[in-house]
């Protein structure tokens, strides 16, 4: 295992990047602006190696990019409605960001901000201390994020939070990936299997209701394996809010701190295959449905929508919101951590 650093120059100071390479020639790169990925450049069935998460050319566009390619979210991935949560009898305002709702923490997050690092042995950390009150977040949190990537083509991801003063925190990490390559095209004929056979229904702008559904019987059924594209033009209201998915499936099995079998992903065509694995209690699924407009890729291609998907391991969004959600406080003196692990592999 060789971890290599490059530092490059942007308008909002340096941003480090780490590439792990494995003993096979597999590699990982990594980044300090929003502790995020930027390259999983493993081989298909045929051993040519490409890079399967989709980026952009410049490392400076990764600032404010719409799709989060690739960054850790925070301080609270996904949406809280109307930006406003309580703890005990203090409500909390946050920054609105997306439509009425606060998203992936606020315009400035955790993932367009520059984070400290360190490389060591076979694993990249990452560290960022977001203080008391910003965004309108209560306390001081100090937020690690660890990757590791081995000889196996696995990549781990280790995220761990605290706190001196009781907060609301759900940290995640937003790759798109394409099995056949970045700029290939698209993603709706990867074969996409979700542990999962319930999912959170959502209002208009992609709050939960509050009711967890079975998928059966439904377009969000995944349970056995299916093309992403199959049924994402059903006449389903769930679809046509976010023109395809961008929901919330609840993972069955899951218990705190125990790690399971979230999602698998395969194209037939490379033969490539994706296993996810995490702790956390859900899994957002995001075909990349407003992916047109965003920066030039990493080959100065143009990405178009639903060229990748992002299976975003997680607490419920709005869980701050719903006493009957996995708790997502986190208290002086308590750890928060979480793990996901992407396989990679051909079939």
């Amino acid at each position: 295992m060789t971890i290599d650093k490059k530092v490059v120059a942007s308008p909002k100071g340096d941003i480090t990047i780490y590439t792990m390479t494995n003993n096979s020639g597999a590699s990982v790169a990594v980044s300090s602006l929003g502790a995020g990925i930027v390259s999983v450049i493993v081989p298909d069935k045929d051993g040519t190696l490409a890079d399967v998460t989709l980026g952009y050319a410049n490392p400076a566009d990764y600032f404010g990019d719409g799709p989060c390619a690739g960054k850790t979210p925070g301080r609270y991935a996904n949406r809280i409605a109307k930006g406003k949560f309580k703890i005990g009898d203090k409500e909390y305002q946050l920054a609105i960001n997306n439509g009425p709702n606060a998203l992936h923490g606020g315009p400035e997050g955790f993932m367009n901000r520059i984070w400290d690092s360190e490389a060591k042995g076979s694993h990249v950390k990452f560290t960022y201390k977001s203080v008391d009150g910003e965004e309108g977040y209560p306390g001081t949190l100090d937020a690690t994020v660890v990757y590791s990537w081995n000889d196996d083509n696995e990549l781990k991801i280790e995220f761990s939070a605290k706190t001196d003063k009781k907060t609301v925190i759900n940290l995640t990490n937003h790759a798109y990936f394409n099995l056949d390559g970045e700029g290939s095209g698209t993603v709706l004929d990867h074969n996409l299997r979700l542990f999962a056979s319930h999912w959170l229904p959502t209002d208009d702008t992609q709050i939960p209701l509050g009711d967890i559904a079975e998928v059966k019987g439904t377009p969000m059924d995944f349970t056995a394996g299916k093309r992403i594209g199959e049924e994402i033009n059903a006449d389903f209201e769930a679809l046509k809010i976010g023109k395809g998915y961008d929901h919330c499936w609840v993972l069955d099995n899951w218990h705190k701190h125990t790690l399971i079998k979230a999602a698998r992903l395969v194209s037939d065509k490379s033969g490539r295959m994706l296993e996810v694995l995490t702790t956390q209690p859900g899994a957002q699924v995001y075909t990349g449905n407003w992916l047109s407009g965003c920066p030039a890729g990493k080959n100065g291609h143009t990405y178009n929508d639903y060229d990748g998907v992002a299976i975003e391991c997680q607490g419920f969004p709005d869980a701050p919101n719903h006493r009957n959600f996995p708790c997502q406080l986190l208290g002086p003196g308590e750890h928060y951590e979480q793990t996901i692990i992407y396989k990679f592999s051909t079939k």
